[in-house]
């Protein structure tokens, strides 16, 4: 039920609309202060005068045609008085606000507001009023031009329709250009409708309307759904934009008082807008400034030649810029900031904007120094931590300046609360060894040079970045294969950019496993090939060829017992053959390379690196024991694409993981899902809690070492942690002409180094084809090679984005592809983990490949064998 306003009419034949919203009854009331007779859009009104019909009808709900009413006439001193009572239709639109966002702002939008102008009631008015009724939208009419204004001023309209087709009663454009004169119509769209012209007539040009004011125009069409259609548009177009707009002056309120100097320019650096705390810092006024370039501005002698460029080479990538930076105020004097210039991105994806954030360095010294005065800091670390205040706007830019600098003399209490909760939390001991070492460059930066600082500047802002250890590519056209491998294997995808979906293939049911077997029961030629497994030269193809598909198993059987994993685990051989088989079974078997045979691959190089001599005794049976775990399962239920695959078709998988190591998450977590599901297959079933806690701590450590994006962080902390040290200590044990074992021991067996051997030890593995006998070599690479090509295909057929251009099966050179993984993540990672393990085997082996692809390459052969001679 829907509940209309009082309305009253005033002398000057204006009705006024009294919302009765604290009533909940369906009765309302109209009161009219004349005689005369006249119909209010459903209700009929007998009066005495009918030059006084009001000239604004108001309605606050909206009623059908179907109403019904009651009227009741009193006659009191010569004025009619009319209580008419409406029943608001069930079919109404129900009025709510709704929510509209721009940018991280958040806005709620009361139901429109339509100011219908018509001189007369008509089947147009009525087919507004209708469409308005339907849309959910309030609605006033107003008669006359004075009405008009005044009810404007009073709603503050989002839309107003004015009759433009019949000028006698009033001019439309000088109703248009009334609102238009008044500050409320500065984000009102205003439409006109105009008369339907004959076919055979020209059509008249728009300019004249939109010189008055108009927005738009409507052609004379009283189909209420063409008007309910014509609003609709307007709401979806013009009027959310003029809301969003509209909006916007909060946020200039906010950069009017707000007390670091803002700073707007295009993206060809002519100046758009400065805020008060600009123009008191440089001296200026915004008018001086506001269409002027910032080269015809003065500069200060005092930066370094290059480092405008250097601002303007960065913010031209798109990235951020911050540091020291010298101006010159309009007085002539050079003002010391600290500038944070961020590019704004808009239409097309290009930069449109420049935002530069500036604060007076030395004032924030000044105030600090006074701070420190206050407030002194005790502890070891008091000297760094106080640097660290001083330049806290650096890492923390989001702090309001004003609590820094403020010019109010009535908050010294706030303020010094303030400085106590920053002392205490930059006197926590919970420090990361990376915020540390910010704090000593910070606390360098405040002596030295203008030189020094910014080029210190620059080393923070390296720091800062989460990609500390990937190093960064040259351009893309250098070497194409590289950039792809990188791409494709370092990242997880671009976001999400059709409604294509991935779905993994069903596993194998438990009904289609292979009988069980037993290790005595192993056919005498399998077993004969898997006494050769403790050699690296072992060929897993063969083993795949003659266990059919299913070497996981036999291998896992071999190398598990050889390592004493049951007695470990306290689990007999039948619940370990059941595990294998069941991991086994959830590899795909269609995949050309992350199979089963991928698997057992990588499980076999594990055992071996496990039986060198350092490795041995640098971990102990329960790293062993993860370590031949992690292996078999670091692949299980790949499905043969890439992680940016997965998270660029936006798979179920890449959701459940939010894009970040979708595979490796998947395969640790479905590893451990399919172990417990079944005691038949639990190996874990038998150890205790905290064994299991950290034996699973560790599997899953190792399984999410595989993934790519964090190769160069790995590697570069095993050398820096590893391999460095103990090389030092060998250098001082051959001068001294000693040995230092204990401490090269010492080294390898801390908990953290324990950590850094295994995740190296397990990725060595997961790539270690490589360093495999040639044939054995090739093998892999086209195997790798047919999935990345089948990955490009379904990309091509899905219309996603193609992760590794490159790996196209009708123009890809296979030699050029593995000079690339060899060249960028193989050659240092393995002379890493050879200097540590001692494995010139596989070094020479790896040497070896490596001519064979360069001599392909020569000879522009781009398949994996040379051409058979003519």
């Amino acid at each position: 039920m829907g509940c209309a306003p009082s309305i009253h009419v005033s002398q000057s034949g204006v009705i006024y609309c009294r919302d009765s919203d604290e009533s909940n009854s369906p009765h309302q009331t109209t009161t009219i202060s004349q005689g005369t007779a006249a119909t209010l859009h459903g209700l009929f009104i007998k009066t005495d005068a009918a030059e006084t019909i009001p000239s604004v009808i108001t309605y606050q709900s909206r009623h059908s045609r179907s109403n019904s009413h009651r009227d009741r006439k009193e006659n009191s001193g010569g004025h009619i008085r009319i209580e008419a009572e409406t029943q608001t239709s069930h079919a109404s639109v129900k009025v709510s606000a709704t929510e509209e966002c721009i940018g991280p702002m958040r806005l709620t939008q009361e139901p429109i507001q339509v100011l219908l102008v018509f001189a007369k009631e008509d089947s147009q008015s009525d087919a507004f009023w209708w469409a308005c009724d339907r849309a959910g939208f309030r609605c006033n009419i107003a008669r006359t031009p004075e009405s008009a204004v005044e009810c404007f001023l009073d709603k503050h309209h989002e839309i107003v329709v004015i009759d433009g087709r019949h000028s006698r009663y009033f001019e439309p454009e000088a109703v248009c250009r009334s609102i238009r004169a008044t500050k409320p119509s500065e984000n009102t769209v205003i439409l006109a409708v105009l008369p339907q012209k004959p076919p055979d007539q020209e059509e008249p040009s728009v300019l004249p309307l939109l010189c008055a004011g108009f927005s738009r125009r409507y052609v004379e069409n009283s189909s209420v759904s063409a008007c309910y259609n014509e609003l609709i548009q307007i709401e979806h177009g013009e009027v959310r934009c003029q809301f969003k707009l509209r909006a916007c002056n909060s946020v200039f309120t906010a950069l009017e008082h707000c007390q670091e100097a803002v700073e707007i320019t295009s993206e060809d650096h002519v100046i758009q807008y400065v805020n008060p705390a600009f123009e008191r810092m440089m001296g200026y006024h915004k008018g001086e400034l506001i269409g002027k370039e910032m080269t015809e501005l003065p500069k200060s002698d005092k930066n370094r030649a290059d480092l405008l460029d250097t601002i303007n080479m960065c913010i031209k990538k798109g990235k951020e810029w911050q540091g020291i930076y010298h101006a010159r105020k309009k007085s002539g004097d050079s003002i010391q900031q600290h500038v944070k210039i961020t590019p704004v991105i808009g239409q097309g994806g290009k930069i449109r904007h420049f935002v530069a954030i500036k604060r007076p360095h030395s004032d924030n010294n000044k105030q600090v120094h006074k701070f420190n005065k206050e407030e002194r800091c005790s502890g070891e670390h008091s000297q760094s931590d106080c640097h660290s205040l001083r330049h806290r706007d650096r890492r923390k830019d989001s702090a309001d300046a004003k609590s820094l600098s403020s010019r109010s003399s009535d908050a010294p209490s706030l303020q010094n609360r303030r400085y106590s909760s920053i002392a205490r939390i930059h006197s926590m001991t919970i420090e990361a060894p990376i915020t540390k070492v910010i704090n000593i460059i910070n606390a360098a930066q405040e002596n030295s040079p203008v030189t020094v600082a910014e080029a210190l500047d620059r080393v923070l802002e390296i720091l800062r970045t989460t990609e500390l250890y990937s190093p960064q590519l040259a351009a893309k056209n250098d070497d194409p294969h590289t950039n792809d491998l990188v791409g494709g294997l370092m990242s997880d995808g671009l976001r999400r950019l059709s409604g294509n979906e991935y779905v993994f293939s069903k596993n194998m049911s438990q009904s289609q496993l292979a009988i069980p077997v037993t290790l005595n029961d192993v056919p005498p030629s399998i077993a004969e090939m898997l006494d050769d497994e403790v050699r690296w030269e072992f060929n897993i193809l063969e083993l795949e060829a003659a266990t059919h598909k299913r070497p996981l198993t036999y291998l896992g059987l071999k190398i598990f017992t050889s390592f004493g994993v049951c007695e470990f685990l306290n689990c007999s051989e039948a619940t370990l053959r059941s595990w294998l088989q069941v991991i086994e079974a959830s590899y795909h078997a269609s995949n050309s390379y992350h199979n089963s045979t991928h698997a057992a691959d990588v499980l076999h190089a594990t055992a071996y690196f496990l039986r060198k001599e350092r490795v041995k005794s640098s971990l102990d049976q329960l790293d062993e024991v993860a370590a031949l775990i992690a292996a078999t399962v670091h692949d299980v239920d790949h499905p043969g694409r890439t992680n940016s695959f997965l998270c660029n078709a936006g798979s179920e998988l890449a959701i459940l993981y939010n894009d970040t190591a979708v595979l490796e998450s998947h395969h640790a977590a479905l590893a451990f899902q399919l172990t417990v599901r079944d005691g038949k297959s639990n190996i874990f079933k038998n150890i205790d809690r905290n064994q299991f806690r950290t034996l699973r701590q560790a599997i899953i450590d190792m399984v999410l070492a595989t993934e790519m994006t964090r190769h160069f962080e790995h590697v570069n902390k095993f050398v820096n942690s590893i391999n460095k040290p103990m090389a030092a200590i060998e250098e001082s044990a051959s001068n001294s002409e000693g040995s230092d074992c204990e401490g090269q021991a010492n080294i390898r067996n801390s908990p953290e180094n324990r950590l850094l051997i295994k995740r190296m030890m397990i990725k060595c593995a997961d790539v270690a084809n490589p360093c495999r006998p040639l044939e054995l070599c090739i093998e892999w690479a086209g195997r790798i090679s047919e999935e990345y090509f089948a990955q490009t295909d379904e990309e091509k057929r899905q219309g996603l984005p193609v992760v590794m251009p490159v790996f196209d099966r009708n123009t890809c050179s296979v030699p050029k592809s593995q000079i690339s993984f060899i060249d960028y993540f193989i050659t240092d990672m393995f002379d890493a983990w050879d200097a540590f393990a001692s494995l010139p085997g596989l070094m020479e082996h790896l040497s070896e490949n490596y001519k064979y692809w360069k001599n392909l390459d020569e000879m522009k052969c781009k398949s994996l064998r040379p051409p058979p001679p003519p």
